[in-house]
């Protein structure tokens, strides 16, 4: 059973666009706030819980290949190169604060483009 797009999330106002919590404009691109669970079956996103996205990964918390892992799901996901993303907080936690280094993107682009994908 799926997840309706807004379900479950911490919702603002601000200047009459609704934000999600878990995604926010920055300076020369997007910020992201993720939960991410290893060692899935399959890399999916899962949707909004609170204040984070959902992702699940396939692959293993083990030398930084889950976080490694994730800056390729998102690159793919987004269409834009694996270098435009970082992880900046969380590298060794399932909680991580994502910034997508692209101009062209939108927290409102993005935030359509993930929750197409939730199951």
């Amino acid at each position: 059973m799926g997840h309706k797009a807004g379900a479950g999330t911490a919702v603002a106002s601000v200047q009459g666009q609704r934000l999600h919590a878990w995604c926010s404009d920055i300076t020369g691109g997007v910020r992201l706030a993720l939960q991410v669970t290893p060692n899935a079956r399959k890399s999916q996103v899962i949707g909004p819980q609170e204040d984070v996205l959902k992702v699940r990964l396939q692959a293993q918390p083990i030398e930084g290949k889950a976080n490694e892992a994730l800056i390729r799901y998102l690159a793919e996901l987004l269409d834009v190169p694996r270098s435009r993303i970082v992880i900046t907080h969380g590298h060794t936690n399932k909680r991580k604060i994502v910034e997508v280094q692209d101009a062209s993107l939108t927290a409102d682009a993005v935030i359509r483009s993930l929750l197409a994908l939730v199951a």
